[in-house]
Protein backbone atom coordinates (compact mmCIF):
# COMPACT_ATOMS: atom_id res chain seq x y z
CA UNK A 1 0.00 0.00 0.00
CA UNK A 2 3.16 2.24 1.02
CA UNK A 3 3.71 2.18 -2.63
CA UNK A 4 0.12 3.14 -4.11
CA UNK A 5 0.41 6.55 -1.84
CA UNK A 6 3.97 6.94 -3.18
CA UNK A 7 2.81 7.10 -6.69
CA UNK A 8 -0.55 9.25 -5.80
CA UNK A 9 1.61 11.66 -3.76
CA UNK A 10 3.50 12.23 -6.94
CA UNK A 11 0.22 12.55 -8.68
CA UNK A 12 -1.03 15.21 -6.56
CA UNK A 13 2.51 17.40 -6.82
CA UNK A 14 2.48 16.89 -10.37
CA UNK A 15 -1.10 18.69 -10.52
CA UNK A 16 -0.15 21.32 -7.64
CA UNK A 17 2.61 22.79 -9.59
CA UNK A 18 0.67 22.99 -13.01
CA UNK A 19 -2.39 24.64 -12.77
CA UNK A 20 -3.17 24.34 -16.28
CA UNK A 21 -4.06 21.23 -16.70
CA UNK A 22 -5.97 21.32 -13.09
CA UNK A 23 -7.90 23.74 -14.93
CA UNK A 24 -8.44 21.80 -17.86
CA UNK A 25 -9.54 18.77 -16.23
CA UNK A 26 -12.10 20.50 -13.79
CA UNK A 27 -14.00 22.83 -16.50
CA UNK A 28 -13.52 21.43 -19.68
CA UNK A 29 -17.04 18.59 -18.78
CA UNK A 30 -18.68 22.61 -17.63
CA UNK A 31 -17.69 23.61 -21.05
CA UNK A 32 -19.05 20.86 -22.88
CA UNK A 33 -22.22 20.79 -20.78
CA UNK A 34 -23.15 24.24 -21.97
CA UNK A 35 -22.63 24.33 -25.07
CA UNK A 36 -23.52 21.16 -26.57
CA UNK A 37 -25.93 21.00 -24.04
CA UNK A 38 -28.03 24.60 -24.69
CA UNK A 39 -27.21 24.10 -28.30
CA UNK A 40 -29.39 20.64 -28.44
CA UNK A 41 -31.81 21.41 -26.29
CA UNK A 42 -32.96 24.61 -27.75
CA UNK A 43 -32.86 22.41 -31.19
CA UNK A 44 -34.58 19.54 -29.77
CA UNK A 45 -37.88 21.66 -28.87
CA UNK A 46 -40.27 19.59 -27.16
CA UNK A 47 -37.04 17.31 -25.85
CA UNK A 48 -36.80 13.50 -26.37
CA UNK A 49 -39.69 10.38 -25.96
CA UNK A 50 -37.47 7.47 -24.63
CA UNK A 51 -38.85 4.08 -23.03
CA UNK A 52 -41.93 6.10 -23.01
CA UNK A 53 -40.22 8.88 -20.80
CA UNK A 54 -39.92 12.31 -22.04
CA UNK A 55 -36.99 14.27 -21.26
CA UNK A 56 -35.17 17.52 -22.28
CA UNK A 57 -31.99 16.84 -24.31
CA UNK A 58 -29.69 18.73 -21.54
CA UNK A 59 -31.19 15.77 -19.09
CA UNK A 60 -30.33 13.07 -21.11
CA UNK A 61 -26.72 14.60 -22.15
CA UNK A 62 -25.47 14.95 -18.58
CA UNK A 63 -24.70 11.19 -18.27
CA UNK A 64 -23.32 11.64 -21.56
CA UNK A 65 -20.76 14.57 -20.54
CA UNK A 66 -19.66 12.35 -17.79
CA UNK A 67 -19.06 9.34 -19.43
CA UNK A 68 -17.08 12.05 -21.76
CA UNK A 69 -14.62 13.26 -18.77
CA UNK A 70 -13.83 9.86 -17.75
CA UNK A 71 -12.73 8.93 -20.68
CA UNK A 72 -10.93 12.31 -21.23
CA UNK A 73 -9.23 12.40 -17.66
CA UNK A 74 -8.20 8.55 -18.69
CA UNK A 75 -6.51 9.82 -21.72
CA UNK A 76 -4.79 13.17 -19.92
CA UNK A 77 -3.19 10.35 -17.64
CA UNK A 78 -2.30 7.53 -20.11
CA UNK A 79 -0.19 10.26 -21.81
CA UNK A 80 1.63 10.83 -18.64
CA UNK A 81 3.58 7.53 -19.32
CA UNK A 82 5.36 9.76 -22.51
CA UNK A 83 6.04 12.22 -20.48
CA UNK A 84 7.44 10.28 -17.95
CA UNK A 85 9.61 7.91 -20.49
CA UNK A 86 10.44 11.30 -22.41
CA UNK A 87 12.56 12.45 -19.25
CA UNK A 88 13.45 8.89 -17.66
CA UNK A 89 11.03 8.62 -14.44
CA UNK A 90 9.36 5.85 -15.82
CA UNK A 91 11.84 3.42 -15.98
CA UNK A 92 13.13 5.09 -12.53
CA UNK A 93 9.98 4.68 -10.81
CA UNK A 94 10.04 0.95 -11.64
CA UNK A 95 13.47 -0.03 -9.92
CA UNK A 96 11.81 1.51 -6.60
CA UNK A 97 10.49 -1.62 -4.20
CA UNK A 98 6.60 -1.30 -5.49
CA UNK A 99 5.36 -4.10 -7.59
CA UNK A 100 3.69 -2.83 -11.37
CA UNK A 101 0.11 -3.35 -9.95
CA UNK A 102 0.94 -0.39 -6.97
CA UNK A 103 2.29 1.74 -9.59
CA UNK A 104 -0.94 1.25 -11.83
CA UNK A 105 -3.36 1.90 -9.02
CA UNK A 106 -1.47 4.99 -7.55
CA UNK A 107 -1.81 6.96 -10.76
CA UNK A 108 -5.57 5.65 -11.10
CA UNK A 109 -6.07 6.45 -7.48
CA UNK A 110 -5.35 10.21 -7.77
CA UNK A 111 -7.54 10.47 -10.87
CA UNK A 112 -10.48 9.13 -9.84
CA UNK A 113 -10.79 11.47 -7.28
CA UNK A 114 -10.03 14.30 -9.26
CA UNK A 115 -12.91 12.38 -11.32
CA UNK A 116 -14.96 12.41 -8.49
CA UNK A 117 -14.59 16.67 -7.97
CA UNK A 118 -15.19 16.88 -11.91
CA UNK A 119 -18.24 14.98 -11.27
CA UNK A 120 -19.63 16.68 -8.88
CA UNK A 121 -18.84 20.39 -10.60
CA UNK A 122 -20.55 19.28 -13.57
CA UNK A 123 -24.16 18.04 -11.63
CA UNK A 124 -23.85 20.90 -9.80
CA UNK A 125 -23.66 22.89 -13.12
CA UNK A 126 -26.51 21.04 -14.79
CA UNK A 127 -28.90 21.59 -11.89
CA UNK A 128 -28.12 25.28 -10.86
CA UNK A 129 -27.67 26.32 -14.88
CA UNK A 130 -29.72 24.04 -16.88
CA UNK A 131 -32.24 22.72 -14.27
CA UNK A 132 -31.62 19.17 -14.59
CA UNK A 133 -33.68 17.11 -12.15
CA UNK A 134 -31.11 14.63 -10.71
CA UNK A 135 -31.80 11.27 -8.14
CA UNK A 136 -29.87 13.06 -5.36
CA UNK A 137 -30.73 9.67 -3.47
CA UNK A 138 -28.27 8.15 -6.25
CA UNK A 139 -25.57 10.30 -6.33
CA UNK A 140 -22.86 7.94 -4.31
CA UNK A 141 -23.44 5.61 -7.01
CA UNK A 142 -23.22 8.16 -9.83
CA UNK A 143 -19.42 8.85 -8.08
CA UNK A 144 -18.47 5.14 -7.74
CA UNK A 145 -19.64 4.70 -11.73
CA UNK A 146 -17.42 7.52 -12.72
CA UNK A 147 -14.18 6.10 -10.51
CA UNK A 148 -14.79 3.11 -12.57
CA UNK A 149 -15.47 4.58 -15.75
CA UNK A 150 -12.32 6.60 -15.11
CA UNK A 151 -10.44 3.45 -14.35
CA UNK A 152 -11.94 1.07 -16.86
CA UNK A 153 -10.59 3.91 -19.37
CA UNK A 154 -7.43 4.29 -17.91
CA UNK A 155 -6.39 0.84 -17.82
CA UNK A 156 -7.09 0.46 -21.40
CA UNK A 157 -5.67 3.58 -22.83
CA UNK A 158 -2.41 2.56 -20.85
CA UNK A 159 -2.09 -0.79 -22.81
CA UNK A 160 -2.04 1.48 -25.43
CA UNK A 161 0.63 3.99 -24.46
CA UNK A 162 2.83 0.89 -23.07
CA UNK A 163 3.38 -0.60 -26.29
CA UNK A 164 3.63 2.60 -29.08
CA UNK A 165 6.69 4.34 -28.30
CA UNK A 166 6.08 7.82 -30.47
CA UNK A 167 3.98 10.26 -29.45
CA UNK A 168 2.45 11.05 -32.32
CA UNK A 169 1.17 7.64 -33.26
CA UNK A 170 -0.20 7.36 -29.89
CA UNK A 171 -2.27 10.09 -30.00
CA UNK A 172 -3.30 9.56 -33.49
CA UNK A 173 -4.65 6.41 -32.36
CA UNK A 174 -6.27 7.63 -29.79
CA UNK A 175 -8.10 10.52 -31.25
CA UNK A 176 -9.10 8.39 -33.53
CA UNK A 177 -10.45 5.79 -31.20
CA UNK A 178 -12.17 8.50 -28.98
CA UNK A 179 -14.27 10.04 -31.92
CA UNK A 180 -15.45 6.78 -33.39
CA UNK A 181 -16.12 5.65 -29.47
CA UNK A 182 -17.94 8.37 -28.74
CA UNK A 183 -20.34 8.76 -31.80
CA UNK A 184 -21.15 5.08 -32.01
CA UNK A 185 -22.30 5.29 -28.26
CA UNK A 186 -25.52 6.70 -26.43
CA UNK A 187 -24.15 9.58 -25.60
CA UNK A 188 -25.08 12.27 -27.83
CA UNK A 189 -28.51 10.81 -29.25
CA UNK A 190 -30.57 7.79 -27.79
CA UNK A 191 -30.24 4.27 -29.68
CA UNK A 192 -34.27 3.39 -29.97
CA UNK A 193 -34.31 5.85 -32.97
CA UNK A 194 -30.87 4.99 -34.60
CA UNK A 195 -30.60 2.47 -37.64
CA UNK A 196 -30.27 -1.28 -36.68
CA UNK A 197 -26.12 -1.94 -37.54
CA UNK A 198 -25.39 1.51 -35.80
CA UNK A 199 -27.45 0.40 -32.95
CA UNK A 200 -25.89 -3.49 -32.90
CA UNK A 201 -22.43 -1.89 -32.97
CA UNK A 202 -23.08 0.72 -30.61
CA UNK A 203 -24.38 -2.03 -27.77
CA UNK A 204 -20.86 -3.27 -27.83
CA UNK A 205 -19.03 -0.47 -27.26
CA UNK A 206 -17.77 0.14 -23.79
CA UNK A 207 -18.75 3.82 -23.98
CA UNK A 208 -22.23 2.69 -24.05
CA UNK A 209 -21.81 0.64 -21.42
CA UNK A 210 -20.56 3.51 -18.95
CA UNK A 211 -22.91 6.31 -20.33
CA UNK A 212 -26.17 4.48 -20.01
CA UNK A 213 -25.63 2.93 -16.19
CA UNK A 214 -24.40 6.71 -15.37
CA UNK A 215 -27.91 7.73 -17.23
CA UNK A 216 -29.90 5.73 -15.07
CA UNK A 217 -28.23 6.77 -11.68
CA UNK A 218 -28.25 9.94 -12.90
CA UNK A 219 -31.67 10.27 -13.84
CA UNK A 220 -33.45 7.25 -13.40
CA UNK A 221 -33.65 6.62 -17.27
CA UNK A 222 -33.07 3.26 -18.92
CA UNK A 223 -34.18 -0.12 -18.75
CA UNK A 224 -32.60 -1.38 -15.04
CA UNK A 225 -32.00 -4.89 -16.68
CA UNK A 226 -29.83 -3.81 -19.34
CA UNK A 227 -28.01 -1.38 -16.94
CA UNK A 228 -27.24 -4.75 -15.03
CA UNK A 229 -26.18 -6.06 -17.62
CA UNK A 230 -24.01 -3.60 -19.29
CA UNK A 231 -22.75 -2.69 -15.58
CA UNK A 232 -21.17 -6.33 -15.38
CA UNK A 233 -19.82 -5.89 -19.43
CA UNK A 234 -17.96 -3.14 -18.13
CA UNK A 235 -16.71 -4.30 -14.54
CA UNK A 236 -15.31 -7.21 -17.25
CA UNK A 237 -14.15 -4.66 -19.58
CA UNK A 238 -11.94 -3.12 -16.33
CA UNK A 239 -10.93 -6.27 -14.75
CA UNK A 240 -9.53 -7.44 -18.21
CA UNK A 241 -7.88 -4.09 -19.69
CA UNK A 242 -6.14 -3.72 -15.85
CA UNK A 243 -4.71 -7.29 -16.87
CA UNK A 244 -3.76 -6.35 -20.05
CA UNK A 245 -1.70 -3.33 -18.91
CA UNK A 246 0.04 -5.14 -16.38
CA UNK A 247 1.06 -7.36 -19.23
CA UNK A 248 1.74 -4.64 -21.58
CA UNK A 249 3.84 -3.02 -18.75
CA UNK A 250 6.22 -5.62 -18.06
CA UNK A 251 6.58 -6.26 -21.85
CA UNK A 252 7.19 -2.44 -22.03
CA UNK A 253 10.46 -2.67 -20.09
Amino acid sequence: MNGVLAVFYREYLIRRTSPMWLFFDMLLPLLYLLLFGVGLNKAMGAGLEIAGSSVNYNEFFLAGVLAMSCFGSATNQSYGFFIDRDNGIFYEFLTYPLTRGQFLLGKILFQCIMSVVQCALTIAAGVLLLEVAVQWEFLPFVFVGVMIGTAGWFFFLAIFAFLIRRNDTYNTVINVAYFVLIFLSSMFYPLEKVPSWLKAVSYINPLTWLTDGLRWFVIGLGDPSIVLLESALFSVFLLGSFWFALKALQKAV
